[in-house]
């Protein structure tokens, strides 16, 4: 009888691996409180596309920093914006003990670019071990390219889509004050005079495409752009698209 209950017990779950989608933030500061601002600044722009997401911070900005970080504060902040911090990497060695006495996992930093060249979009995934309940980040691995979701309707001012995981197509106009998100690319086959927010979960690669560019707003991987800066003569209500250089934004006509 005893060896029954034991195989029955051997036999009432499996060990295997599963991966997930995470969110990397770049940490550029020890400070906790302008963090805290400025995430909720960069959160005012696209609000709802965070879905309790994983998140892993990127310490290799301020590995050198003296000052220590608050990692409970930028935790706090970071669920209080719906998204759930499970691991750090790049940081000091004292970053990464105070990291993880604060209950974040250390995570192998990232490969670099000239190691690793990647043909296909990449996306950091989270993989979960069950090995006495630890959790650990890998490499960074291709991904499936993203969907497409299609709106033929105008939008109006107040209105907003986000395209989840996939590139946005948009067939009418966006009025002032209307909103397209997306996580891959944003094509608007009309006027685009509201904001246009593409690459929304980190892509750099993402881009703005318009056949009459009029945007209140346009942003690439949370690098972004307003009216207060008025667009060149060559692009302004004309065919353009927006792209990602390094931190800079490029605007230019299409051909």
């Amino acid at each position: 009888m005893a060896l029954t209950t034991a195989a029955q017990s051997r036999t009432s779950f499996d060990l295997k691996s599963a991966s997930l989608p995470v969110v990397a933030v770049l940490l550029k500061t020890t400070d906790a409180a302008q963090f805290a601002a400025d995430l909720a600044e960069r959160v005012a722009d696209a609000p709802g596309f965070f879905d309790n997401d994983p998140v892993l911070i990127d310490l290799a900005p301020v590995r050198e920093a003296e000052a220590p970080i608050d990692f409970a504060a930028i935790a706090a902040a970071l669920r209080q914006h719906n998204t759930l911090p499970v691991a750090v990497r790049g940081g000091s060695p004292a970053q990464m003990d105070a990291a993880r006495a604060a209950g974040l996992t250390a995570a192998p930093d990232a490969p670099s670019a000239r190691a690793e060249a990647p043909a296909a979009p990449m996306q950091q995934v989270v993989r979960e071990v069950i090995r006495e309940v630890e959790v650990e980040v890998v490499r960074e691995v291709p991904v499936p390219g993203p969907g497409t979701v299609v709106v033929d309707k105008p939008l109006r001012s107040g209105q907003q889509v986000y395209a989840r995981g996939a590139d946005l197509v948009v067939m009418a106009v966006v009025s002032f004050g209307a909103e397209v998100i997306a996580d891959g690319n944003i094509h608007v086959y009309a006027p685009l005079r509201g904001r246009a927010i593409a690459g929304a979960r980190g892509n750099t690669e993402a881009r703005i495409f318009s056949t009459c560019l009029e945007p209140q707003l346009v942003s690439i991987a949370g690098i972004y752009r307003t009216t207060e800066t008025e667009l060149p003569a060559d692009v302004r209500g004309k065919p353009a698209q927006v792209r990602l250089d390094g931190e800079k934004l490029i605007i230019e006509p299409l051909a």
